[in-house]
């Protein structure tokens, strides 16, 4: 287990699941980051109550779309890790408009890119530098999210080649779809630009999951995504480095 991680969007959700697995882990992370956009707000009461009864858990305001905010969160992560750096982030934050072809419009698809591909870039580079010394601390170690590692979560729905067998059965998430798409360009290409400091960039589909997001129609509970992606967390290497893996281990094709 990686000694520090963090969550965006983990008031609810598959975020607020992963910071329960991960606290529950007979070896938890010494430091376990959980950010939202508003950590005391009414949607975040009961990672509020987690946090009060787990030290490791640290709650932090972090609005991906918000430069300052995100760089806030940044400067208040550097503090409590007292000098070591940042072995895991996962970008969980996003959101999903159910809009078809012919009503998408440029507000929707604007919105929807600020917060699913802007919002975990800005993140991914303010927290650059953390990330990058946990690879200098564990030099010796290989790619893994022990070392350093960006996992970027994303959706069978942004790959371009399963469109034909995804689209029969979603036909109204557009703008979604192709911000998944473009979040898996930008994990292939922080893969590239990030492989010489010895940071693993993965993106990683958590299946179709009984959330706000996902709604009861889904297939999975949060507590079965999450229970299989700590297993795929456990075993990414170098060979998931800048590809779209599934929750139950297998490769997306782009």
């Amino acid at each position: 287990m990686m000694r520090s991680v963090l969550v965006t969007g983990s008031n609810r959700g598959i975020g607020l699941e992963l910071i329960k697995k991960f606290v529950a882990n007979p070896q938890p992370p010494e430091k376990i980051f959980a950010t939202c956009r508003n950590p005391e707000g009414p949607r975040c009461e009961e990672l509020r109550t987690l946090a009060s009864e787990h030290k490791n858990i640290v709650l932090l305001p972090l609005d991906a779309t918000d430069v300052d905010s995100v760089r806030g969160a940044a400067i208040e992560v550097e503090k409590h890790l007292s000098g070591s750096g940042l072995n895991l982030l996962i970008n969980n934050a996003g959101v999903m408009s159910r809009i078809n072809m012919e009503k998408v419009d440029a507000d929707d698809m604007i919105d929807t890119f600020k917060i699913n591909v802007v919002g975990p870039m800005q993140v991914t580079q303010a927290f650059y530098p953390l990330l990058k010394k946990a690879a200098e601390e564990n030099a010796r170690e290989p790619f893994s999210c022990r070392k350093a590692a960006v996992v970027n979560m994303s959706s069978v729905l942004g790959s371009v080649e399963k469109t034909s067998v995804t689209f029969e059965f979603e036909k109204q998430v557009i703008s979604y779809r192709i911000s998944k798409a473009a979040l898996n360009m930008l994990t292939r290409l922080q893969a590239e630009s990030y492989r010489k400091d010895g940071v693993l960039c993965t993106a990683l589909h958590p299946g179709w999951v009984k959330t706000d997001m996902g709604t009861e129609r889904a297939l999975l509970t949060t507590d079965e995504s999450t229970t299989a992606i700590m297993k795929v967390l456990g075993s990414l290497s170098e060979k998931q480095n800048g590809i779209l893996v599934s929750w139950d281990g297998s490769v997306i094709p782009w």
